[in-house]
């Protein structure tokens, strides 16, 4: 029975220092390229919506890393099933982990920027697997022969060294690489005015008034930080327009900046959801940035694209109606992260990110939607998504056991769409509506903190909040998911008194 188990285990060992090799590869040359990150891309890719809206509720900011266990989890599963084969025949088992590692390298070349370059790594990766897999079976079949086991022993020992130091000078590739350009940003011409002192330090657990780069949310498609450089990297912008405009990052910074305060929200962001953050941006006018290429009549999309040639398409006239609308090199006084879209990205207050904040952004094509679709269009997302009114509740949290007496209820409102947030109301047990405090006003593209005394009696309540708009309208209390145009509703939760 010891001796059939050896198979799989072959299958999954040659597998293994296959990927592990092509990882290493990919990283020493373009981290996107790696087979097992453009297999996960191709996964999300082909996920439907309802189930990658469950992902992100299920999982979080962790669905990325449960993704790529899973596609870990399918790889050695079929690497197994190739070790069992290749004990019948050999040559069955190379076929099988030839079209597992084909697939791979097929995910990698459909990939909308792939070159033919791209493909080394996963044929570097199939050709160790490929030969990892016939050197255990003719060492184990040597062995047979001897009546021994020392030959497999020692090629299982040999090929999992090489494994192991590939993972390790891949991971160690890529923090190098990760190792971020240092830019000096030029001072804004057209400054914010200085942001307020928040409610952060007077409401306990409330979300803090300005938001860390490192607490910023992070939603897209992309399994990896991209690696990209100043020095060569451009931006496009071209369809319907005068003529061609190619920006190089050092004209970018010559050009007028400015300072905004806006809030981002995510469309996946359910009713009190995490996917909302607020920072101060740094950079240049999208409407300056159009204008060098001179805007033609026929446009009614901007259809933004990354360097990996992702597509977010953003309504023409909303892009353009005077909003602050940025091509964004700061955030929050520094450069930007790598993970937030280094060297540049977009952001456009008061639009869901989905068709607004291209991250890595290097094209601008001024076109109609009759002509192109982007990523989320073609899967059904809305084309115009403005963010939705909403108020959350950071405290206290949902489920919390509370002493009877006076209770702060705090959290943040946002109202980007219909000038701003007004004022913020709390109900208790579905009581009347009550004014809460508001924090301090950081502008209607920017969120306000809230606060309300409740005088809390013992037993089991129900907390709602909502927020009100410029305009004295409150948010909506119909109930709807994110897809396609973002969630609604009133954020409410249940606490314990005793």
């Amino acid at each position: 029975m010891a001796h059939r188990l050896l198979w799989p285990i072959f299958g999954v060992i040659a597998a293994a220092v296959g990927m592990a090799v092509a990882h290493a590869v990919a990283a020493a040359v373009d981290i996107s390229t790696s087979p097992v990150l453009s297999v996960g891309s191709a996964v999300i890719d082909l996920t439907p919506t309802p189930a990658k809206e469950w992902a992100i509720r299920t999982f979080g900011t962790k669905d990325k890393a449960v993704l790529v266990g899973s596609v870990l989890v399918a790889a050695t599963l079929l690497s197994a099933t190739a070790g069992l084969a290749a004990r019948r025949r050999l040559r069955y088992g190379l076929a099988i982990l030839g079209a597992l590692v084909g697939a791979a390298a097929v995910a990698v070349a459909v990939r909308p920027a792939a070159a033919p370059a791209d493909l080394v790594p996963s044929l570097t990766g199939a050709v160790v697997a490929l030969g990892a897999l016939t050197v255990l079976a003719r060492a184990r079949a040597a062995d047979q022969r001897a009546g021994g086991r020392r030959g497999v022993l020692i090629a299982a020992l040999a090929l999992s060294v090489v494994g192991v130091s590939s993972a390790g000078t891949g991971r160690l590739l890529t923090r190098l690489r990760l190792r971020q350009d240092q830019v000096d940003l030029p001072a804004a011409t057209d400054p914010a005015p200085v942001l307020p002192r928040g409610l952060d330090d007077q409401v306990p657990d409330v979300t803090p008034f300005r938001t860390a780069n490192r607490d910023f949310y992070r939603v897209d498609t992309r399994l990896d930080v991209p690696i990209l450089g100043v020095d060569d990297w451009t931006l496009t912008i071209d369809g319907d327009v005068e003529r061609t405009v190619v920006l190089r990052f050092d004209d970018l910074l010559r050009m007028p900046m400015i300072e905004r305060d806006i809030t981002l929200t995510c469309v996946s962001n359910s009713v009190g959801g995490p996917y909302v953050g607020a920072a101060r941006w740094l950079g240049v006018r999208l409407t300056d940035v159009l204008a060098l290429a001179g805007v033609g009549s026929r446009a009614d999309q901007l259809l933004s694209t990354d360097f990996d040639g992702m597509t977010i398409s953003t309504p023409l006239a909303l892009a353009t109606d005077g909003r602050d609308a940025l091509v964004c090199v700061g955030m929050n006084g520094v450069q930007l992260p790598r993970e937030h879209g280094f060297p540049v990205r977009m952001v456009v207050p008061g639009l869901y990110g989905f068709i607004s904040a291209t991250k890595w952004l290097t094209r601008l094509t001024l076109t109609s939607y009759a002509e192109q679709e982007a990523y989320w269009t073609r899967r059904g997302w809305a084309t115009d998504a403005p963010i939705k009114a909403s108020a959350r509740i950071d405290t206290p949290r949902g489920l919390a056991r509370l002493d009877p007496g006076e209770v702060v209820i705090g959290g943040v409102a946002w109202a980007q769409a219909d000038g701003g947030v007004a004022g913020v109301q709390v109900r208790v047990d579905g009581g009347p509506w009550q004014d809460a405090h508001l924090g301090p006003d950081g502008g209607n593209a920017y969120w306000r903190q809230w606060f309300h005394r409740w005088d809390a009696g013992p037993g089991s309540h129900t907390l709602a909040a909502r927020a009100i708009d410029g305009a004295g309208r409150p948010q909506t209390a119909v109930r709807a998911e994110p897809f396609p145009a973002g969630a609604s509703g009133i954020h409410q939760l249940f606490v314990d008194v005793g």
